[in-house]
């Protein structure tokens, strides 16, 4: 694949990447809600850049006792829909229902780090001396909300996470590379050598290394999420070519461009129910103090720029990088709705079905994995954020709770990442630390008397 040129000019590299068709962005500004800015401009108030001094608090994952699961609210049930997994930390759904678990993890890149995680002393279980790097395939043949078929669907990976069926081929996002396979709908394996389409800059800041897929409603075009190979910038804007945006390919990985930039840590992407707008959930920067930046949910306008590294929220400048870029800082699009600082919100599902209450129907769920860098913990949970006609219509609220064992103590069970809808109504969340996918249901279709 042609390199495209250096990020240091970042409008040269939108414009060398063709940047939005005139359709991109007619469409783009239907689907956009007109109050976007002065919205989330009006809702957050942002403290000062060291406000607060700069924690460091890290989770110690003690696991889920027997008999213990996370919470959710009157009229829900949560179960256990599979354990014994190695970092589960993705979901895919195949066209017939089969369930795709990405089991990958952050992996040692220096000695101290290697030594760390060959004595098991990374007590939030992000790092692990070794990633397995397989796809597992589970089948519900019964359709009881448990599966019954349980299959490796594809090993050898290389901390994959994206996964995607288009046509008669499956793809897979490694941490370096697109790879794609002939595939047939059922299989439960693939055997056959993939292809590399795309090749992607590996790696990243903490866990920026995962690569999400997505594709559009005719399948001419996947979206690509690629997170920043740093913090803030700090080791050189030339490590960030092609980084902190989401790409676009055709289906054969040709006609690459920049679809949006200045997107620190975007992986949860879905499309808004009954639009053509893409959402992306981001993970924004650390060590400004407690209560900066918040992580966010936002539409993606095609051509725009998100801010990171010269600035945050809308034209925050981050004074990390005064003055180095302001034609950029003046640019940067202020996102939808803010998720809390520091929540490592990561997960992202829109209610498509029909089986939970009206309310949910349509809104966004997001998965947080929950914070390091703050002197409390935030995240560690599921919320949801309600939609109508295509716009955040309500402030944020938990759905999925009870992660945190004790605080005082950095204790937690798990830490849930994604976050996927099923065709039968239920919701699947991803829990990478506790090892274990669980099933999110109303207690009318589990067979339970409702309580709501």
């Amino acid at each position: 694949m042609k390199q495209l040129p250096v990020y240091a000019s970042l409008l040269a590299l939108l414009a060398s990447c063709g940047g939005p068709s005139k359709e991109e962005k007619a469409q783009a500004a239907a689907d956009t809600p007109a109050d976007n800015v002065a919205t989330a401009a009006a809702t957050v108030n942002l403290p000062e850049p060291y406000a607060s001094k700069s924690a460091t608090k890290r989770s110690k994952v003690i696991g889920w006792p027997a008999g213990r699961t996370p919470t959710v609210p009157s009229g829900f049930i949560i179960t256990e829909y599979a354990a014994n997994l190695t970092s589960p930390r993705w979901t895919y759904v195949l066209p017939n229902g089969d369930v795709l678990v990405a089991e990958s993890n952050t992996v040692p890149n220096d000695t101290k780090k290697k030594v760390v995680a060959a004595l098991d002393l990374d007590p939030s279980r992000s790092l692990r001396a070794t990633s397995a790097n397989r796809i597992t395939l589970l089948r519900d043949t019964n359709k009881d909300g448990k599966p019954d078929v349980r299959a490796t669907f594809l090993s050898g990976l290389n901390q994959p996470l994206g996964m995607l069926v288009v046509g008669n081929y499956f793809y897979v996002a490694n941490t370096d590379g697109v790879l794609r396979y002939a595939y047939q709908p059922g299989q439960t394996k693939i055997s056959g050598a993939g292809q590399k389409i795309l090749t992607l800059p590996a790696g990243g800041y903490n866990n920026h290394w995962t690569r999400n897929l997505l594709a559009n409603a005719d399948g001419s075009k996947i979206y690509i999420s690629v997170g920043s190979g740093s913090n803030v910038g700090e080791n050189g804007m030339d490590k960030e070519v092609r980084r902190a945006a989401i790409l676009e390919i055709n289906p054969d990985g040709s006609g690459e461009k920049i679809y949006a930039a200045g997107l620190r840590n975007p992986v949860g992407m879905d499309w808004a129910p009954g639009t053509k707008t893409l959402w992306t959930a981001v993970n924004e920067r650390d060590e400004l103090g407690d209560e900066l930046v918040p992580d966010y949910l936002t539409s993606v306008r095609p051509g725009a720029f998100y801010g990171w590294p010269y600035a945050y929220f809308g034209t925050h400048e981050d004074p990390r990088r005064k003055g180095e870029r302001p034609d950029l800082v003046q640019k940067t699009v202020v996102p939808d709705v803010a998720l809390g600082p520091h929540t490592a919100s990561l997960g992202l599902a829109f209610y498509d079905q029909k089986g939970f209450p009206a309310k949910y129907r349509n809104g966004a769920f997001i998965g947080q994995h929950g914070s390091w860098n703050r002197s409390s913990f935030s995240g560690y949970k599921v919320v949801f954020v309600p939609f109508q006609n295509g716009k955040p219509s309500g402030p944020m609220e938990d759905f999925v709770t009870g992660f945190v064992a004790n605080e005082a103590e950095k204790e937690v069970y798990g830490r849930p990442v994604g976050v996927t809808v099923l065709p039968d109504g239920s919701m699947l969340v991803a829990d990478d630390a506790g090892d274990k996918v669980w099933r999110v249901s109303t207690t009318a279709a589990a067979g339970l008397p409702s309580e709501a």
